[in-house]
C-alpha cells in the first residue's frame, strides 16, 4: 500500500498541533511539579531606601565603618565625617548625634553590656567608652601617641566587652596583636604578632564574643578568623570563606561576617581591597549557615573622593560593618559608598 503524502500546510498543522499538545502537557507537569520552592527556605533581602531619614541639619557625608545596635533597638552609626556618632530608630527616625570634631580616624563602635558606647579611633591610637549622651568615661591608650607597650595602642580597630567587663581590643593596623584590659582599664595581657600562622595576626580587624566567653578574630587580610578564648589560646580558625572586614554577635551568638570573597591582598605590586560584596552568618563551630551577596557599586576611579552619586539603593563599595536586629533586619555600612543601609528579611514573595 502506498503510503499518503501530506501536502506541506497539513505537516504544518499536524506540528503546531503537536507543539500544542506538548506545551500543554508540560503545563500539566510543571502544575503537578514545580520547579521553584512553593514554600522557600532560602531568606531574600530587599534594601529599604527610605532608612535612615536623616535631618538635612546632620552631614551625610564620611565613611560609615562602625555600626551596632543598642537594648531598645535603635541603630548607632560610627562615620568619619563632621557628624561622627548619628542614632536611628529601627523605622529610621534620627535620634541624636554627638562627637562633634572629637575623632580622627573612626573605625568602628560597640554597645557594652551595659550600654555604654564603645569607639576605636585608629588615628588618635585610643579605644574609648562613652555614655549614650556623649559623655567621656574611659579611655584606653594614649592619646595621640602610638607604641607597643601596656600604656599604648597603634592604630586600635575595634573591642569587645564581656559581661564582666573586660575588654578586648584589636590592636591591629599597627601592632598585630589582642590586648586585654579589666573592667577598670588596666592592662591584663597582650598576645600575637605579624604571622600567618594561628595566633598570629595578619591584621586583625574587627573582634566580638559569644555567650560562652569565646573571642572571634576577624583577621582581615588574611581571610580567617581566628577563635580564642580569653587566656589567648587558639582554638580553631575558618578560612577560605570570607574577607572579614566586619563582624557582628547577637544574643542568640549568630556570627554575622561582611567583607568579599577570600583572595590575595596583594596581587601583582597592588592591593585588591575587594572584587566583590558578601554577607556570611556563621554558627559557633564555624558552620556557614547562610550567605548573601551585595551589588558592588561605581563610585568613579577615584575611592578617596568618591561619586556617591552613581549608587543604587542596595549597593555597597567596602562594605565594612554589619548589625543583626531582633526581627533579622541587617543593617550594614560601607566606607567608599559613605552610607548605612537597612536590609529587610523576605521569606515569602509571589512566584
Amino acid at each position: 500500500m502506498t503510503p499518503v503524502q501530506l501536502p506541506c500546510r497539513s505537516k504544518q498543522w499536524t506540528a503546531l498541533l503537536s507543539c500544542t499538545l506538548g506545551l500543554f502537557a508540560s503545563g500539566r507537569l510543571l502544575a503537578q511539579y514545580p520547579s521553584w520552592a512553593k514554600e522557600p527556605v532560602i531568606i531574600e533581602y530587599d534594601v529599604d531606601p527610605t532608612w535612615p531619614q536623616r535631618p538635612d541639619s546632620i552631614s551625610g557625608r564620611g565613611w560609615v565603618s562602625g555600626l551596632d545596635i543598642d537594648a531598645q533597638g535603635n541603630i548607632w552609626i560610627f562615620r568619619k565625617g563632621p557628624d561622627p556618632v548619628q542614632v536611628y530608630t529601627p523605622k529610621g527616625r534620627f535620634v541624636r548625634s554627638w562627637g562633634k570634631g572629637r575623632f580622627v580616624n573612626p573605625h568602628q563602635l560597640r554597645i557594652g553590656p551595659e550600654g555604654n558606647v564603645w569607639v576605636a579611633d585608629f588615628g588618635l591610637h585610643v579605644v574609648q567608652k562613652y555614655t549614650p549622651e556623649g559623655k567621656l568615661l574611659l579611655t584606653l591608650g594614649v592619646k595621640g601617641e602610638k607604641g607597643e607597650d601596656e600604656r599604648h595602642l597603634n592604630m586600635p580597630t575595634d573591642m569587645a566587652v564581656t559581661p564582666n567587663g573586660d575588654i578586648f581590643v584589636t590592636d591591629g593596623y599597627g601592632n598585630r596583636r589582642i590586648v586585654h584590659f579589666d573592667k577598670e582599664g588596666r592592662f591584663v595581657k597582650a598576645w600575637g604578632e605579624y604571622g600567618s600562622r594561628p595566633g598570629q595576626f595578619i591584621l586583625p580587624h574587627a573582634i566580638v564574643v559569644d555567650s560562652k566567653g569565646k573571642l572571634y578574630v576577624a583577621d582581615r587580610n588574611s581571610g580567617r578568623i581566628q577563635v580564642f578564648d580569653q587566656d589567648g589560646h587558639f582554638l580553631q580558625q575558618w578560612s577560605n570563606i570570607v574577607m572579614p572586614w566586619g563582624i557582628h554577635i547577637d544574643s542568640r551568638d549568630e556570627i554575622w561576617v561582611c567583607g568579599s570573597s577570600p583572595h590575595w591582598w596583594r596581587r601583582h605590586g597592588k592591593y585588591p581591597e575587594y572584587k566583590d560584596q558578601i554577607l556570611v552568618r556563621f554558627s559557633t563551630d564555624g558552620r556557614v549557615q547562610q550567605v548573601w551577596t551585595l551589588p558592588l557599586g561605581d563610585i568613579g576611579n577615584d575611592k578617596n573622593h568618591p561619586d556617591v552619586t552613581r549608587l543604587k539603593p542596595g549597593e555597597t563599595v567596602g562594605v565594612h560593618c554589619i548589625a543583626q536586629d531582633r526581627e533579622g533586619n541587617l543593617y550594614i555600612g560601607d566606607i567608599y559608598g559613605e552610607r548605612a543601609q537597612k536590609l529587610v528579611p523576605v521569606r515569602h514573595r509571589k512566584p
